[in-house]
């Protein structure tokens, strides 16, 4: 259960921990390690609301300080992701089930774009999502022109943008290959797949699947649409257990970079 504290500061000069230890009875120790991970967050006048983590941080007049104290999500350890390649203004990762895209309230050191901050010492711009419980590929960028060229790409159709292929099991036998093309809140989604194995041990099929579109957990709510989910899916579909977890996997990006031109392909074995 996460723990929520606000103190709004009437007098600048106040040490941002030992406000924080006053409001919560917290140890400074707990503390220091909350602020660390990214639970705390500083709302300053004209600059927004940003994570604080310096113990040693000074209120201003009319800061809002804000503790989200889970202790569940602190203890977490969160699993390794891997560098795939550095491009200097971008960096593409091996991101692995379990792993946050971006961090919440409660938190950032689970989170992909944290732990690439620390490793590289680098900007970091979130510029597409990857569900917590798949694994795969994902573009990191570290400037903001970066950012905007990038995040257009991912925003253009597969054609004009980014090719995504993924790795999927899903339950029982699909066709041979097709598309799904049923609309997602209100917009037009498109998903392409070939079916590459039908494994009859586990009623399953492992198929190659193309995102035209990329709406919201696209390829799972198309695929549980059809009666075929995921397996592992917690969230769609229906008889889809897998102690393995969510059987979805980004293994191919391709896209002409919009910074030098070149043709980009990256790829998982």
């Amino acid at each position: 259960m996460t723990q929520n504290f606000t103190y709004h500061c009437q007098q600048g000069g106040e040490n941002a921990l030992a406000v924080l230890a006053a409001i919560s009875a917290l140890p400074k120790m707990r503390l220091k390690d909350a602020m660390s991970k990214g639970a705390v967050w500083l709302k300053r006048e004209g600059k927004g609301n940003k994570r604080v983590r310096r113990a040693t941080q000074e209120l201003q007049t009319g800061d809002v300080l804000s503790l989200h104290y889970n202790a569940e999500i602190l203890a977490l350890a969160p699993p390794a992701p891997a560098l795939v390649a550095d491009e200097k203004q971008y960096s593409v990762w091996y991101k692995p089930a379990g792993l946050l895209a971006q961090g919440t309230l409660e938190g950032d050191h689970c989170a992909l774009l944290r732990i690439v901050e620390q490793k590289l010492q680098r900007d970091v711009f979130l510029v597409h999502r990857l569900d917590r419980e798949a694994e795969g590929l994902m573009l990191v960028a570290h400037t903001g022109k970066a950012a905007a060229a990038l995040s257009a790409l991912f925003a253009q159709e597969a054609k004009q943008g980014i090719r995504k292929i993924y790795r999927v099991e899903v339950r029982g036998n699909v066709a041979a290959q097709g598309e799904l093309n049923a609309a997602l809140d209100g917009k037009s989604a498109l998903t392409r797949y070939q079916l590459l194995e039908y494994v009859p041990t586990r009623d399953s099929s492992l198929v190659e699947v193309e995102l035209v579109t990329g709406r919201k957990h696209q390829i799972r709510r198309h695929f549980a649409g059809i009666g075929h989910a995921v397996l592992g899916d917690p969230q769609y579909g229906s008889d889809n257990k897998d102690a393995r977890g969510l059987q979805l996997r980004a293994v191919r990006l391709e896209f002409a970079c919009p910074l030098g031109k070149q043709l980009r392909r990256y790829a998982l074995t």
